[in-house]
């Protein structure tokens, strides 16, 4: 059987995949789990607690409810946060002391899907261990709690939202002498919500630091989440930004954990560059441990080569923030992220956040003094290419033959001027097929040729 959890909690097609009772049922397990760190059934003296949010999809109306019903049938008290943010859950299970927080949401994803993750005492993802645990429990039988040992549900969207924005805010604009200080005066921004569960708190976070802000996409009547909006489709952005003569623009996904921008000519400035221009801020304040930042194997040459130029060295897991916060934690490094705009940023965040990354990206412009296309300029992404290639062994793609022989003969060609990448789908039989180059036709035709080394060799 394949594993339930995914790299990202559990998706799937709502009501289709994952059902009510599969979210009761994830409460009943995530309960027993998360709710006996000695090990037992045994309850503990006093209530222990569930935070519990979602995004702006209308499956997570119904999902949230059997998630609430499974984890206060288990005898947890349930704080039902409503619409908010994914990170917003993560810092609120941390200041709130909670025994775990959960997410229901498909983040990027279109809305028919919807998923649930979890988050552990302190806001942090959960190892692929407890999510086994999980998944080895659920649907059991137990003998649940009856009478005052049952938890109850409570709904309070308005203080846990207002509790995070000023937490978002202090980050960049801490209070002086009782006012709120203004350090994005000044900065004109679009503000891309993707009708999704940001559209509120990042156009608050940012007009309360100061910036001028316009807004698009923050009308979500759940079922218009990312779609043509978002970091996911970041064209209207970019026209708008063009449009209104703004500074920048900022991007976000349906439960606002990731950030793209724009600059002030309408062009997508990603994760990578991002991440260069937020490391290089913090080895200039002191905070960038080590003098390191985490990357995942997909984070372009380019922003790796700027950086070894900057004296700022590079750690690479495997694709999945969750993966990179685990290399941050263990190393103790104070900044990671991804290509794709996840960004965690460890001296106020738990996990990535895509209103953070704005509040602190604009911060940077501000302290700077230059126009993020002049900052983005200093990290120059190298040509890239991306094939994906279907119905293939996609495990054999690391011990075949004539695939690694491929592989080496490619690398050997490119040298130290770009790289090759083969990663087996985690949820399909395919491989993708990158590489990057000095030049696009370069880098297009070695990808060209992996691909049909490893559809011919790899075929099922």
């Amino acid at each position: 059987m394949p594993r339930m959890f995914g790299t990202d909690g559990v998706r799937g097609l709502a009501n289709r995949d994952l059902t009510a009772q599969l979210a009761l049922d994830l409460g009943d397990a995530a309960v027993r789990v998360l709710g006996d760190d000695d090990g037992t059934n045994d309850r503990k003296t006093g209530r222990r607690r569930a935070l519990i949010g979602r995004d702006t999809r209308v499956s997570g109306d119904f999902l949230s409810n059997a998630l609430a019903a499974g984890m206060s049938a288990g005898g947890f008290d349930v704080i039902d946060a409503g619409i908010i943010p994914t990170p917003g859950v993560a810092y609120l299970t941390s200041v709130l002391n909670v025994e775990m927080g959960a997410v229901i949401s498909a983040s990027h994803n279109p809305m028919p899907d919807n998923g649930i993750k979890f988050f552990a005492r302190g806001g942090f993802k959960l190892p692929d261990t407890k999510e086994d645990e999980i998944e080895a429990v659920l649907g059991q039988d137990w003998e649940r709690p009856t009478g005052a040992g049952v938890g109850r549900v409570s709904h309070d969207s308005n203080t846990a939202t207002n509790m995070y924005i000023d937490h978002l805010v202090a980050t960049v604009a801490p209070i002086v002498d009782g006012a709120q200080t203004k350090p994005l005066k000044g900065l004109k921004v679009v503000a891309d919500c993707a009708n999704g569960a940001t559209s509120v708190v990042a156009p608050e976070a940012l007009r309360r630091a100061g910036a001028d802000v316009i807004v698009i996409n923050a009308s979500p009547d759940g079922y218009n989440i990312n779609k043509n909006a978002g970091s996911t489709h970041p064209e209207q952005l970019q026209a708008m930004v063009k449009a209104s003569d703004a500074d920048l623009g900022v991007a976000f996904d349906g439960d606002a954990d990731r950030c793209l921008a724009v600059d002030e000519d309408g062009t997508l400035v990603n994760g990578d560059q991002i991440m260069g221009i937020l490391a290089r801020a913090k080895q200039r304040e002191g905070k960038l441990n080590h003098d390191t930042l985490v990357v995942t194997v997909m984070s372009n040459l380019g922003l790796k080569l700027a950086l070894k130029d900057m004296g700022i060295k590079t750690v690479q897991t495997n694709v999945g923030d969750r993966y990179v916060l685990e290399e941050m934690l263990r190393g103790d490094y104070s900044l990671g992220g991804e290509q794709s705009g996840h960004v965690i940023n460890r001296e106020f965040a738990t996990t990535g956040d895509g209103t953070l990354t704005a509040l602190t990206l604009c911060k940077e412009i501000v302290d700077s003094g230059r126009s993020l296309k002049d900052l983005a300029a200093d990290f120059p992404q190298l040509p890239q290419q991306l094939i994906n290639v279907p119905n293939v062994d996609k495990m054999a793609a690391k011990t075949n033959e004539a695939v690694l022989a491929a592989v080496a003969r490619e690398e050997e060609l490119l040298g130290d001027t770009g790289r090759v990448l083969l990663r087996p789908s985690g949820t399909e039989p395919l491989v993708r097929v990158m590489a990057e180059a000095a030049t696009q036709e370069q880098a297009d035709e070695v990808t060209a040729r992996l691909a049909k080394v490893v559809a011919d060799e790899l075929a099922l």
